[in-house]
């Protein structure tokens, strides 16, 4: 696991004491395990915090929580959802860019790229739940304590921040948000964007613009949800 100096002094200062704590040190034996057993581990050790490196605490705006990492070659590199520049997108994230098109008015971009580190640079939070995974086995490093920490960084993140945007895409990410103060973010539910069930409303949601009406109107300024690159 990429060491807690990996992380920027925001974040530090933040979760300092979480990597004390018995899980992460579990945590960090088992993927030290992993690798000398020659398991090949998504996404590389320099991109596992790529979320908190790209926007330090006082940054943040906006919250988008997912599950694990692409567990293909090529796809995840540290951003929940994105996939790195010229690699097929995948249905999920189609969907994503088909509703930021539709919700904004913006000509379609939702077959053409998928590395959403511009929407990471505003301030867009785009955390995974796990934040690594076995090539090819997804939800292999599911319960090894990434759940635990992903925790903390969001109830920490509710508890000092103000006017934040959290967008809970389906039943995993609203439970794991279920304890986000409404009265002092904005939190946004829909269904996942899966093709199983993007159909059910998040195509149509309606988040996008919802969340730029919210931060004007908190005098912070709205995400370009066009900078995908």
């Amino acid at each position: 696991m990429a060491s807690r100096v990996a992380l920027g002094s925001s974040w530090l200062e933040l979760l300092e004491d979480v990597f004390e704590e018995d899980y992460m040190g579990d945590l960090r034996d088992f993927l030290i395990k992993e690798k000398k057993e020659k398991k090949q581990i998504y996404p590389s050790g320099k991109n596992i915090f790529t979320a908190f490196n790209s926007t330090s605490v006082e940054e943040v705006r906006v919250v988008i929580i997912g599950q694990d990492p692409y567990h293909g070659p090529g796809q995840a590199h540290g951003l929940c959802f994105s996939v790195q520049a010229d690699v097929s997108l995948p249905p999920s994230l189609i969907n994503i860019l088909s509703e930021v098109a539709r919700d904004l008015g913006l000509q379609e971009f939702s077959k053409v790229k998928g590395d959403l580190s511009g929407w990471a640079q505003q301030g867009v939070l785009l955390l995974n739940s796990t934040l690594t995974v076995e090539r090819g086995k997804a939800g292999s490093h599911q319960g090894k304590g990434w759940e635990t920490f992903t925790d903390q960084v969001i109830e920490r993140l509710g508890r000092t921040r103000e006017h934040l945007v959290f967008m809970l895409w389906g039943g995993y990410a609203q439970k794991k948000g279920e304890f986000l103060d409404r009265k002092k973010h904005m939190v946004l539910t829909a269904p996942h964007p899966s093709p199983l069930s993007a159909h059910r409303g998040f195509l149509g949601c309606g988040h996008f613009s919802k969340a730029n009406h919210y931060l004007i109107e908190k005098d912070f300024e709205p995400i370009h949800w066009n900078d995908v690159r």
